[in-house]
């Protein structure tokens, strides 16, 4: 279970910081469907340090949206580190922020296997120029 009162703080603590050097986030969502950029915009004022995001989940929309490369997903498959890092560089350079979050997983309660058990997450952050 998340605890909705630690992600309110999170993201009030990575607002202060972005609003200081005067970054702005950009996030790109899979298993998650928007839930990280809801979080932001619950924060008031969010405009001036959130873009927006980009809900990636089907693997077509996240190589045209987000700049993952065919072979990658092929390779790797959606719920993997090199998917998800390329998830973050492509929401940095196409959706224009300083900072990106990017996640996949397999959420369940079904659709794990034994490589990739139900509950498997992967989370990156890609830092661009204030």
């Amino acid at each position: 279970m998340t605890d909705e009162k630690a992600l309110t703080v999170l993201v009030q603590q990575v607002a202060a910081r972005l609003l200081a050097v005067g970054g702005a986030l950009v996030t790109a969502e899979s298993c998650t469907g928007g839930w990280i950029g809801k979080a932001c915009t619950d924060l008031p004022g969010s405009s001036r340090w959130f873009r927006g995001g980009a809900i990636v989940y089907d693997n077509e929309l996240k190589t045209r949206l987000t700049g993952v490369q065919a072979a990658t997903l092929e390779r790797h498959g959606a719920v993997s580190e090199a998917t998800v890092r390329e998830m973050a560089r492509g929401a940095l350079e196409r959706l224009g922020g300083t900072i990106s979050v990017a996640v996949s997983g397999v959420a369940g309660p079904d659709g794990g296997t034994t490589d990739k058990p139900v509950g498997t997450v992967w989370l990156v952050s890609a830092m661009g120029r204030p």
